[in-house]
């Protein structure tokens, strides 16, 4: 009979691997290192109660499925998680749009139609939200990274459009200067936080 160990580590890997995600992906899920995930997935240690109850519910299983070695019955996840959250993501940022286009149309057909295309200057900073929410909730950090710095852009962006509108010749290369700062700052967040991966999230 093969040790629990064992047991686990196998059905980790081809729950993992049905799932279609890293171990990378699968441990900021769990708010855990990768390390760790690989750990388990060898053998090396055993994920404590809370965080096999987490993965029961990540790949939409019971605690057995994961414990028990599987000879017969082959179990998989009800859909792929990236893909699931890939669309949500995609269809949130299409709904932006949308509603960027509703607006378009409505000041197009008034006083201020002159005004109208400021809605699409204005969806690149919602949709950079919106990407930052999901990304902060799903995706690794090159992608929360990639949509922090979309923020900033799109901000400079705005800020370029209506500032240029409404105050005419204004030196704005101070607002340059600011951004391009913040992005450094952003960039520096990031190494740091690769460099300082915890094996588990402080609460």
């Amino acid at each position: 009979m093969k040790d629990i160990k064992e047991i686990i580590a196998e059905n980790l890997i081809r729950l993992r691997q049905q799932a279609g995600l890293t171990q990378l992906q699968l441990a900021e899920m769990l708010n855990y290192s990768d390390k760790a995930v690989s750990k388990w997935e060898r053998g090396e240690s055993v994920p404590d109660l809370r965080v096999l109850i987490q993965l029961a519910d990540i790949y939409h299983i019971t605690l057995d499925d994961i414990v028990r070695e599987q000879t017969e019955k082959v179990v998989k996840p009800r859909l792929n998680l990236f893909k699931r959250h890939f669309l949500v993501t995609l269809l949130s940022i299409g709904l932006v749009w949308v509603i960027a286009t509703g607006a378009f149309m409505i000041v197009f057909y008034t006083s201020a139609s002159k005004y109208a295309y400021l809605a699409y200057v204005v969806a690149p900073f919602v949709s950079a939200i919106v990407l930052t929410v999901f990304s902060a909730l799903w995706y690794s950090r090159i992608v929360l990274t990639i949509a922090a710095s979309a923020i900033v852009w799109s901000i400079t962006l705005i800020v370029y459009v209506f500032v240029t509108i409404f105050c005419g010749s204004v030196t704005l290369w101070p607002f340059y200067i600011v951004a391009g700062g913040v992005q450094i700052m952003i960039i520096v967040w990031f190494i740091l936080r690769k460099i300082q991966k915890p094996t588990l999230k402080k609460k």
